[in-house]
């Protein structure tokens, strides 16, 4: 499931238009422990709900981010458990030039979920029961009464039915009420169900009734990798959907893919990150490694910073360049779901490469990281370091703008040179200047509002540093 973790970071930001898909991911082999942490041991295991709340406290006033801003007055006992602790103190995170509190992630989940998480299956966040999975489905309105496929995983049930992002969704479970104010119904048909029957239209105007039943399903981040020759030139695209993930595969198609571009003589490439909400910074640094200009070899590529109880966990990365692509500039394609590892990936490149940004919407803005903390049966991740670039940037607390405004063409599978933002992309490359929104080379979808949906779980993962797991 994709964007799970949302719920449990409480994160839903839009009210109006959008639904995506639910994922989970994580790196198999991430529990390495190579750096001791910056937290004391537990003293003992403790199943005693108030004793965990308390060690919730002194965990966060440790090593949060803003650990001097949460008040001596704060009563860990009152709330709920160590969900709502983690959404409490979020409010203590006041930046400079920032008028309300930049915290919108420190979260906490129980281990089970963490290490159902860490198998990289879909299965269900649900209260009652996590393992009955999910179809694998995305689903987005990109106009009142008009549902989409966003996004399909191809091992899931959806996948395995055929079902193609842009495909149109009319009725579900018999009721042909697909509009905005029917919301409630549709989360719960698409997201919380474990059957659930749709009727779709295919781009050829066909008409299909597929009926789906909820299982777990191993994920594969990089959906789609292409080579497009557009006047001479050659273009590579590649859309990667989460830097969580087993990360064997994901290096060994990091390779794959790259090894292709430099076959195939391509000068530019599109990296698409529109639902990419984060993960490891390991799995940034390597395909910041590959997608880096040869000259930034050895370079410093970021420095991740705690708080002043902890200096000497800083830690500054070097790029160490791979592969033989050599580019001067990059784009990528971003939405406000495009957020965390997928932002550091952005920022880290901007002082060596012309780094062009494409899509609806600034990004998430979320220029911090975490790494779980085990406090019982639970696991807590208060935001502990912030990182930086090589030209020391690293406040974007409010997202990157973009270049050229482009609607996420939701209507149009992967891949289409037509899909708005890709198309941007292509017209830029070819051209030297972004597609205008007059143009007739794509049309401008009549988007609900992007940015306003109760309906739609954001695709935030975090940035979570694997050097820093507790065993």
């Amino acid at each position: 499931m994709q964007f799970k973790i949302n719920r449990l970071l409480t994160v839903l930001a839009l009210v109006i238009s959008m639904l995506t898909a639910c994922k989970k991911n994580n790196d198999v082999v991430a529990k390495t422990n190579l750096n001791p942490n910056p937290t004391p041991a537990p003293t003992q295991v403790t199943t005693d709900p108030e004793k965990i709340k308390d060690s919730v406290l002194l965990y966060s006033r440790d090593v949060y981010l803003w650990y001097n801003q949460i008040p001596s007055s704060f009563d860990a006992r009152s709330y709920a458990d160590p969900v709502a602790i983690m959404t409490a103190i979020r409010q203590y995170s006041i930046e400079p030039g920032f008028s309300a509190a930049v915290d919108r992630w420190s979260f906490a989940m129980k281990k089970t979920e963490w290490d159902n998480l860490s198998g990289g299956l879909g299965s269900t966040f649900s209260a009652t029961d996590a393992t009955n999975g999910d179809f694998g489905l995305g689903v987005f309105f990109i106009a009142e009464g008009d549902l989409r496929v966003k996004s399909v995983e191809k091992e899931s049930p959806a996948g395995l039915a055929g079902i193609h992002r842009s495909w149109r969704i009319t009725k579900i479970n018999g009721s042909t009420n697909i509009t905005t104010s029917n919301s409630t119904f549709i989360v719960d048909a698409v997201y919380n169900s474990t059957q659930s029957t749709f009727t779709f239209i295919k781009p050829d105007g066909s008409i299909v009734d597929i009926a789906l039943t909820a299982a777990q399903y191993r994920e594969h981040p990089v959906y789609l990798d292409t080579v497009y020759t557009v006047n001479s030139k050659k273009i590579g695209y590649l859309v990667f959907n989460s830097f969580l993930g087993d990360t064997t595969e994901i290096y060994s198609e990091f390779n794959r893919v790259v090894n292709h571009f430099a076959s195939q003589n391509v000068s530019d490439v599109v990296v698409d990150l529109r639902y990419n909400g984060g993960g490891y910074i390991s799995v940034q640094e390597k395909l910041a490694d590959y997608l880096v200009s040869s000259s930034a070899n050895n370079n410093l590529m970021m420095k991740q910073q705690y708080n002043d109880k902890y200096p000497g966990y800083n830690t500054t990365t070097y790029f160490k360049k791979s592969g033989s692509l050599n580019l001067s500039r990059v784009f990528f394609i971003v939405t406000s779901g495009t957020a965390s590892a997928s932002e550091l990936l952005i920022n880290n490149l901007k002082p060596y490469m012309d780094v062009k940004l494409i899509g609806p919407t600034n990004t998430h803005g979320k220029p911090v990281g975490f790494f779980p903390i085990p406090v019982g049966d639970w696991y807590i991740f208060p935001v502990s370091f912030r990182s930086t670039n090589a030209s020391g940037a690293g406040n974007y607390f409010s997202g990157f703008p973009v270049d050229s405004k482009a609607n996420d063409g939701v209507n149009k599978d992967w891949g289409d040179i037509t899909e708005s933002c890709l198309a941007s992309a292509i017209k830029y490359i070819s051209s030297g200047s972004f597609r205008l929104s007059t143009e007739s080379f794509q049309e401008q979808l009549p988007q609900v509002k992007q940015s306003n949906s109760v309906l739609d779980e954001p695709s935030f993962k975090g940035t979570i540093d694997t050097r820093r797991l507790l065993k």
